[in-house]
């Protein structure tokens, strides 16, 4: 009987062992990932705090893969992971299969921080980057970045690091990897920072990619189910320049407006700044949305305030409120750059010098060492997860707190992935597995091809002008998708256009992945509100076609964002011809079988939402010498490019699926490109006859702009000219008549005499 009852008490603590993890991330019943949904009206009960288990959960096995002979590659997005913890993608699997919670009822951790410093982790521009990728350096694959390594680095800076350290970010830690499908209704990203213990944070312009309507969404989500699960504590949000009256007094934005500050009273984000005490030391913290990142939300529906002046009126709030303050530190989004005029947080850091640490994001800036302005000090560490950097302030003599160390720490191979946030991160890829790439018939782990080719780092894409053989690639997948989805009603797709702003990731050696495919091209959303940008068709006049590679040949060297990568189209850039005339040669096709376009000619041009709508921008931009007008078949001027989107079966035809069904079509991917094909040919020819040929609209504008000159300038000449001619001749006049005055002058007096004596004679 003892015997029978031991082996039944073995048999229940294991079973708890088993199971006591899934109340850690355990959604409500009914959610959708997508965010299209509200939480929950009445607040789920709190669970009972779980205990963390002896055994680790049993890994299930990877059952949903496209062939089963693809089930044996590392993902760039999740190099390291995903040979460690394969997930089941069904549905209900992913719901309940969840990983422990390790905060909970851990032994106490000794801090390894000094009292009184302040001990502050950083990070900014991570983009989704929960797991690890690869990338490939020195022609290898490495695995750099994701929240495991993070958790390891954090707690070699302090086993104790949640007590005696501040962790900040500073913006767009969403929208950049697969994890950002179910951004909306599962909130991943805020959630796994809140697991590593994240302090505080504030927003990004990528955090509206959703629109302010997702964001919303993405918020209520957060706490609704930490509060149904978690049992975490969600970090601070903090952004005080949102402009909450201009936007509610604006009709079209008045609901979504109202929507997004009720989420901010939900997620306990009203007021414009936080204090958090740590170690001994109280910092008050605030976050600012720069000017750069508003012109890059465009859909954000939402006004914000001059962030200068707002961290102004902040900072002197913080000091007449709060008297026992030690340092002030604001997590901005608004970034650097090597012309200070545009330097948004140099500017700031001078204009608010009682900041002392300014975190800031946006720009991706890597600093190996802070930028000083007078006190405040001003650190980034680059983006994706590749760095976290670590900064610690200590009270001076005067009793302030100074910088005492700076330093960025890589998050390479060398750093061991923690196994219990990468349990944390398998609930998640579960989710967006089930909920979004099945719908697509892929898996995050499905391998779609296997390459040898060494692909442009993301890091460098799109920096110097050229061809460049992914940009290839993937210009060549849109062309190749929308043959497969409109099968036998195919109409020939003249020209893809990929700007390289729109491109996120790279490609690894090697297996290639669906979550590989997904990176390359990760942002935005379709009118149908799921993830990722949609293909667009429309109709371009030759002239326009030809504009087009001019902004690529031109505004492209101010802005490398506009840089262009083509299919179905070559041209030649002369770098020593005129600006806004350095496009020459273009054609339709590459080489020997390329033809000349007409200009009047209609030609079907395909792109992906966010470039459609950027292009309507570039006769703006360029003063009116460009202009590109899209159109419907017809001729007629695309009014709203939703109407245009292209779509497989009921699905939106999304960009990144296209590079997904390109890749697995071809298997291996195809040995030309390896190289350049002639789409784009650079040169510095300073030969009259390469300088002056095919002028357009601006080069014959230059042209007459040297030509009114030259004619003012000959006119000018033969107006002196004949000026001289007129006075020579006056000058000759003049002498021939004082000859005749010479000559006839005494035969006058003679005449004179003649006459007097003639007179006296006849008197």
């Amino acid at each position: 009987m003892k015997k029978r009852i031991c082996l039944a008490l073995g048999a229940l603590v294991i079973v708890m062992s088993i199971f006591s993890p899934m109340l850690v991330w355990a959604e409500p019943e009914g959610e959708n990932p997508g965010g299209s949904t509200e939480p929950p009206a009445v607040e789920p009960t709190e669970p009972v705090t779980p205990t963390t288990p002896d055994t680790k959960p049993e890994k299930p096995n990877n059952n949903s893969n496209k062939n089963n002979n693809r089930n044996n590659s590392s993902s760039k997005n999740n190099s390291s992971s995903q040979n460690k913890n394969n997930q089941n993608n069904d549905s209900n699997n992913a719901q309940q299969q969840t990983p422990a919670d390790t905060g909970v009822n851990e032994p106490e951790a000794e801090s390894s921080i000094e009292k009184g410093v302040a001990s502050i982790i950083f990070t900014h521009d991570m983009h989704s980057h929960l797991d690890s990728e690869t990338v490939v350096k020195n022609g290898k694959n490495t695995s750099q970045g994701g929240f495991a390594r993070m958790a390891t680095a954090f707690k070699e800076i302090s086993p104790d690091y949640k007590n005696d350290s501040f962790v900040f970010d500073g913006g767009d830690f969403s929208m950049g990897s697969a994890y950002q499908t179910i951004f909306e209704g599962y909130a991943a990203e805020l959630r796994m920072m809140a697991y590593l213990g994240y302090d505080a944070f504030t927003l990004g312009n990528h955090e509206f990619d959703y629109r302010s309507k997702g964001l919303a969404n993405m918020l209520k989500n957060a706490v609704s189910k930490n509060k149904a699960g978690d049992k975490l504590e969600l970090p601070k949000l903090v952004i005080g320049n949102i402009d909450w009256d201009k936007t509610l007094a604006e009709k079209d934005l008045a609901e979504d407006g109202a929507n997004l500050q009720q989420a901010f009273k939900t997620y306990g984000a009203e007021e414009s700044y936080t204090v958090i005490e740590k170690n001994g030391v109280k910092i008050a913290v605030f976050g600012i949305f720069g000017k750069q990142s508003d012109e890059y939300a465009p859909e954000s529906g939402t006004y914000f305030k001059d962030q200068i002046n707002t961290a102004k009126e902040i900072v002197k709030a913080i000091k007449a409120n709060e008297k026992d303050i030690d340092m002030i530190v604001c997590l901005s989004h608004s970034g650097t750059a090597e012309d200070k005029e545009e330097s948004e947080d140099e500017q700031l850091a001078e204009a608010v010098p009682d900041i002392n640490l300014i975190i800031s994001g946006h720009t991706h800036t890597e600093l190996d060492q802070p930028i000083k302005v007078g006190d405040t000090v001003i650190a980034s560490c680059g983006s994706y997860t590749h760095n976290i950097g670590y900064v610690t302030f200590k009270k001076d003599a005067s009793g302030k707190y100074s910088l005492d160390t700076y330093r960025l720490i890589p998050l390479n191979s060398s750093v061991e992935e923690d196994a219990d946030t990468l349990n944390q991160l398998s609930y998640f890829r579960g989710i967006a597995d089930s909920k979004y790439f099945s719908k697509f018939g892929y898996s995050l782990d499905t391998v779609l091809a296997r390459s040898k080719i060494i692909f442009t780092d993301i890091n460098t894409f799109g920096q110097k002008q050229g061809e460049d053989t992914l940009g290839n690639l993937l210009s060549d997948s849109y062309i190749y998708a929308i043959k497969k989805a409109e099968g036998k009603d195919y109409e020939n797709v003249d020209v893809a256009v990929v700007p390289s702003g729109i491109v996120r990731a790279s490609l690894p050696l090697g297996s290639i992945t669906t979550a590989d495919a997904f990176n390359v091209l990760s942002l935005g959303t379709g009118a149908d509100g799921t993830p990722g940008y949609p293909l667009v068709s429309m109709y371009l006049t030759g002239k326009e076609l030809k504009a087009l590679a001019e902004v690529d040949a031109t505004v492209s060297d101010m802005m490398p964002e506009a840089r262009l990568y083509i299919s179905g189209m070559s041209y030649t850039i002369n770098s020593s011809r005129l600006i806004l005339n350095r496009a020459v040669d273009i054609k339709q096709g590459v080489g020997e079988e390329a033809t000349a376009l007409e200009n009047s000619k209609l030609y079907r041009v395909v792109a992906d939402l966010y470039s459609c709508q950027m292009l309507a921008s570039v006769k703006e931009k360029s003063y009116g010498l460009l202009s590109i007008v899209p159109k419907d078949k017809g001729g007629n001027m695309v009014l709203n490019y939703e109407d245009y989107i292209l779509k497989t079966g009921k699905q939106e035809l999304k960009a990144w699926y296209a590079v997904a069904a390109y890749l697995d079509s071809m298997g291996t991917v195809s040995s030309k490109y390896k190289e350049a094909e002639g789409r784009k040919i650079l040169t510095d020819s300073k030969n009259l006859g390469e300088l002056l040929k095919q002028p357009n609209k601006v080069g014959w504008l230059a042209r007459l702009a040297v030509l009114i000159p030259v004619i003012i300038i000959l006119l000018i000449i033969a107006i002196i000219f004949i000026k001289r001619r007129k006075r020579d001749a006056n000058m000759m006049f003049s002498v021939s008549e004082r000859q005749k005055k010479a000559i006839f002058a005494p035969i006058k007096k003679q005449k004179n005499i003649f006459a007097k004596k003639n007179k006296r004679w006849f008197k």
